[in-house]
């Protein structure tokens, strides 16, 4: 463990290139924020309504019906309900930063961030309650995945784990593998259920059914995975650090490396609806697939600016989320 710029990061692997996520302000997958007194207290403040809120870091974003929700730094919340042309802040009762969002229908979503940190909404994200927060513990939540409006899970740093059966009222630590503490970046499902997580030092890890525990995947990279998407026919994309990118057909079995041109660390992603695939990550790298996967065309951003995920608005447009908050992008995504 090292510290640096006031965060607290695990070097075992590529700490440059760690470094690199550090400077573009896209560290929250693999370092922890320093958690003091002071700290602590001003994370159960609420979110200061900021007039530039969405053009701050945000990290994540999730459609609800035809609004779009995003989340951030500071325990920014940010929403817009025209396909991303305005966007306005709702109030959160956090400062804590946010990683992740996921809403399972069109009312209830989750929200997650440092210090353990859960929000639900069941209004479409108008408001907030705070389900869990652990300041103490010093770990971020990273990503969330909700089967129903009930059965939920969240993933974090250092093997952090949390299952809920009540829709988030109680959650219960528990334990993917016992012998290992990686960060869990994230999480994706198959249509017909299945779960998969990808993490730190190649961490990759399936499983049917949560309550009867995950089996680990060989995994075909050392470095640190920060996405996975599934597409249709069971085909897995997986994608981390120095531009890798590894697909598989057999349910994560086997994997094909697939050149990305780059090597930017690699943060994000999404499926579109006519199956286009595209990835983003540092230094203003987009990636797109027109052939599920098996092949990418690179396109870098003039201004380099680090983007962590990209989502298709429900009108078809493209947003990317990341240094500068919420931009177009355009590709011709309506389809």
């Amino acid at each position: 463990m090292t510290q640096l710029n006031g965060s607290l990061m695990r070097v075992t692997l590529y700490p440059s290139s760690k470094r690199r996520i550090l400077q573009a302000l896209l560290y929250l997958t693999v370092c922890l924020s320093s958690v003091g007194a002071s700290a602590e207290q001003e994370q159960t403040r609420p979110a200061i309504m900021a007039r530039l809120a969405a053009q701050a870091l945000l990290l994540d974003a999730g459609v609800a019906g035809n609004r779009i929700i995003a989340v951030g730094e500071r325990g920014h919340i940010v929403v817009s309900d025209d396909d991303g042309v305005q966007w306005h802040q709702v109030p959160v009762p956090t400062q804590a930063t946010l990683t992740a969002v996921y809403f399972v229908d069109t009312q209830h979503g989750w929200a997650v961030g440092h210090d353990a940190t859960i929000l639900h909404s069941s209004d479409a994200g108008n408001t907030w309650t705070l389900q869990n927060q652990a300041p103490q513990d010093q770990q971020p939540l990273l990503d969330i995945w909700f089967r129903n409006q009930n059965e939920g899970y969240a993933f974090g740093a250092y093997g952090l784990y949390l299952v809920t059966h009540d829709g988030g009222q109680s959650w219960i630590a528990r334990t993917i593998n016992s012998e290992e503490d990686f960060h869990f970046n994230s999480v994706t499902s198959t249509t017909d259920g299945q779960l998969y997580v990808a993490g730190e030092a190649g961490s990759l890890y399936h499983s049917s059914d949560p309550t009867q525990g995950w089996n680990k995947l060989k995994s075909p990279y050392k470095g640190s995975f920060f996405g996975i998407l599934a597409l249709e026919d069971n085909i897995l994309i997986i994608f981390g650090l120095r531009g890798k990118i590894y697909r598989s057909t057999d349910q994560g079995n086997i994997w094909t490396e697939i050149q990305s041109h780059t090597e930017a660390s690699l943060m994000g992603g999404t499926v579109l609806r006519d199956g286009r695939v595209f990835i983003v990550g540092l230094g203003g790298v987009i990636l797109k697939s027109t052939d599920a996967g098996q092949s990418f065309a690179l396109y870098t951003r003039p201004d380099r600016i680090g983007l962590s995920t990209i989502l298709q608005s429900p009108r078809g447009d493209l947003l990317t989320f990341g240094e500068m908050g919420v931009e177009p992008h355009k590709d011709g995504a309506k389809r």
